[in-house]
């Protein structure tokens, strides 16, 4: 079922038709008082009657806003148009709203790609573009847009890992882009069918379960050592060669492979090292101690 513009008609020309119309009522009864004429009587209850059925069929409209018109139980059409309007007054209407609308889902807590356990959320931003399949395609059009978005989240979740253990692999926690198109898509697809249409979708929330997060949050902990003292071996060993191209490069001091070797120990050491290095003074030789 898709909307379709319904019947109506300026309000303010319709009152003073109306207003018209009662002035004319007034009249047949001031004719039947001033003289023996019982149908005028008659005329103006039924003219009063035509005025007061026609004042049901008046009604407003408000700025991103549409009513939708049923004759009977059979829809026949939407009202956009704003301001007092006027339509048939047998037909029920029903306002529906098309102004932009967000709400954020629950923590839910689902199984990632790799098993884990997280907790998440998402901003969802919609509208209705589209009042008949709103209204009648689904029983709630609100409550149905959050449980789907909800199951969309749920859905999404699990197609992805937490964290990127290969750099071609989009993750929650590192791409939010792709993560956040790919949720907006799996919601549109799933409120397409009751006239909504999905503008943004956003993750609002991501963390791991309670029962796992300080084990992760260990692993992350160590993976940060891990690349740290990685970073300062690599600028270690280069500056260890540095320093050993400039000494023989100036001739500052011959050296030979073991006391090439024992200056490059000692040197990682001190780069290497967390801690304040002590100097020790040899005062005798590298090989007699």
């Amino acid at each position: 079922m898709n909307e379709q513009q319904g019947f109506s008609v300026a309000g303010i020309p319709t009152i003073v038709f109306c207003i018209a119309l009662a002035a004319i009522a007034g009249a047949f009864y001031v004719g039947m008082v001033s003289g023996p004429a019982p149908w005028m009587g008659l005329a103006g209850a039924g003219v009063m009657g035509v005025t007061a059925l026609m004042l049901k069929g008046f009604f407003q409209v408000a700025p991103n806003e549409g009513q939708v018109l049923q004759l009977f139980g059979k829809y026949t059409g939407t009202v956009r148009h704003e301001g007092l309007r006027w339509t048939n007054p047998f037909y029920s209407r029903r306002r529906v709203s098309l102004r932009v609308r967000n709400f954020e889902s629950g923590k839910l807590k689902v199984n990632d790609s790799d098993g884990n356990p997280i907790e998440i959320a998402a901003v969802v931003v919609w509208q209705v573009v589209d009042t008949a399949e709103a209204v009648f395609c689904v029983d709630d059009y609100e409550n149905f847009a959050t449980i789907q978005s909800e199951s969309a989240l749920r859905q999404m979740a699990q197609n992805y890992p937490y964290d990127a253990h290969d750099d071609g692999k989009p993750a929650l926690r590192s791409h939010g882009e792709v993560i956040n198109n790919h949720l907006r898509d799996e919601i549109q697809a799933r409120l397409d069918k009751a006239g909504m249409q999905v503008i943004e979708a956003r993750i609002s929330h991501l963390a791991y379960a309670q029962e796992i997060a300080q084990a992760m949050l260990q692993r992350q902990q160590a993976s940060a050592i891990v690349a740290a003292r990685e970073r300062i071996v690599e600028g270690a060993v280069g500056m260890v060669a540095m320093a050993l191209d400039k000494l023989r490069q100036q001739g500052v001091v011959e050296l030979d492979e073991e006391r090439k070797a024992a200056m490059v120990s000692n040197l990682l050491v001190v780069l290497c090292g967390d801690r304040a290095t002590q100097p020790v003074v040899n005062a005798g030789t590298l090989y007699g101690g």
